[in-house]
């Protein structure tokens, strides 16, 4: 695997700081030398980006909605991304970004919060479309390698179980867009 396998990493807004363990498992995907996406937004994105641009990585996209890019420390090539209705400054329009961050994911690492419906919904994404993630929950401290729904699901119902009828109506949706599962890359043993 190389520069062509590729990482999306996301997490809550209210993380404003990588963990040690977070910090390790970024740098094990420095090491094995894959391309990150990751957006704009405060909070994970820019601490995320913080220490990759600490630690000199160039391979690294950073994906904006409507060319509004908030944040990008380490000087990175940018993805714009159109929202669907770019006057209004919702939920949905920052999630177009993610989308698109899902659609050409391979691997996800996300840093949850046990809130945060975004980073939530971009795990939901990255499941219906057979892509391995690998979830951090902030309020366990300890890191998931998640690969199908029931383990989702398991990891909502015990941590934020208000959002489950939510997350499970998502998992459930079947648009064939989003079924597709992932055939690009052999999986690695261990997940970063």
């Amino acid at each position: 695997m190389n520069e062509q396998t590729r990482v999306f990493i996301a997490g809550s807004r209210r993380l404003p700081r990588l963990s040690k363990d977070a910090k390790h498992r970024i740098g094990n995907i420095i090491y094995r030398g894959f391309t990150v996406m990751v957006g704009d937004a405060n909070g994970a994105d820019r601490a995320v980006q913080q220490y990759l641009s600490e630690m000199g990585y160039k391979r690294v996209i950073i994906f904006c909605t409507e060319n509004i890019c908030r944040n990008n420390l380490g000087n990175w090539p940018t993805r714009a991304i159109r929202a669907e209705n770019p006057a209004r400054r919702n939920f949905e329009f920052y999630r177009a970004k993610d989308r698109a961050m899902v659609e050409e994911a391979d691997y996800g690492l996300m840093l949850w919060d046990g809130k945060s419906r975004g980073t939530l919904m971009n795990a939901v994404g990255l499941i219906r479309r057979g892509r391995p993630l690998v979830l951090y929950v902030a309020p366990a401290k300890s890191f998931l390698t998640l690969r199908q729904a029931p383990e989702l699901l398991d990891v909502v119902s015990r941590f934020n179980p208000q959002s489950l009828p939510e997350v499970d109506r998502e998992l459930q949706t079947t648009d064939c867009e989003e079924s597709i599962p992932s055939t690009k890359v052999d999986e690695p043993t261990a997940l970063f």
